[in-house]
């Protein structure tokens, strides 16, 4: 099985990239990396060292379990040999995943029409995708050629709630200013447009502690199909144990 990891250059998240990487590779997963310069990524130095954070440092950082992946991350082969998103072929892989990142260097990842049309190929050909946190902005922007809407357009998903960013940003913004606002609009209000009917966007239980290995229940996963969601880095290991459940029942299928 190979999978495809979208990330940006700069300012991805480390949890919702690290954390993924390291449940897929132990499970034998093969994975391949992609960034909008076909450059190695490199994640969000402040989820990494807290600078800026003051008080909110414990709280707001990677925690030290995502911290260590990343590190091992940063020596893996396929991590240092990204490819561009122009030369994706959905054919080539048998799923994708997209995390995260708030920081305005992402912009690029969200933003890209080519990896887009990645996106809607990877659905077109109902290959497992997952999506958390600004990672489902990424998917819901790309369009299904036939009907012109949304690739998430009739699908229930879930995304980064209204509330944890506001939440983040107020809580930051003397020190930071608009860091955690990577838009006047918020991922929520962006996806929930897109979809089909209001119902379709699920909020979930309030996210308060981050889950573990140990604790896959206090994160939060929505799943439609061969399409998974999840909100923030603390629904991290559900989300990724449930991607690898979709790859073995897409496995099995094929």
């Amino acid at each position: 099985m190979a999978v495809l990891i979208a990330i940006s250059t700069k300012d991805f998240d480390p949890t919702e990239v690290a954390v993924p990487w390291r449940i897929l590779s132990e499970a034998g997963v093969d994975v391949v990396f992609a960034t909008d310069s076909g450059q190695v990524g490199a994640a969000d130095p402040r989820m990494i060292d807290g600078n800026g954070f003051g008080i909110l440092k414990p709280f707001l950082i990677a925690n030290k379990s995502a911290r260590t992946a990343y590190a091992s991350l940063l020596s893996d082969k396929a991590f240092q040999a990204p490819i561009a998103y122009s030369d994706v072929r959905p054919e080539d892989f048998d799923a994708l995943l997209l995390p995260g990142g708030h920081a305005k260097a992402v912009i690029p990842y969200l933003e890209s029409d080519i990896l887009h049309r990645a996106i809607s190929g990877f659905f077109a050909a109902d290959k497992p995708i997952g999506a958390i946190c600004h990672g489902v902005v990424t998917a819901c922007r790309a369009t299904n050629p036939d009907t012109g809407k949304s690739v998430l357009y009739g699908r229930r998903t879930t995304a980064l709630l209204k509330r944890q960013e506001r939440l983040a940003y107020h809580l930051t913004r003397a020190r930071l200013g608009d860091y955690y606002l990577t838009y006047p609009v918020t991922v929520e209000d962006e996806v929930r447009a897109t979809l089909r009917a209001p119902a379709d966007f699920i909020a979930g239980p309030t996210p308060v502690l981050r889950d573990d290995k140990k604790h896959l229940n206090r994160g939060f996963t929505v799943r439609d199909g061969m399409y998974l969601s999840a909100r923030w880095p603390g629904d991290i290991h559900r989300f990724s144990f449930e991607f690898l459940k979709m790859l073995d029942e897409y496995q099995a299928r094929t």
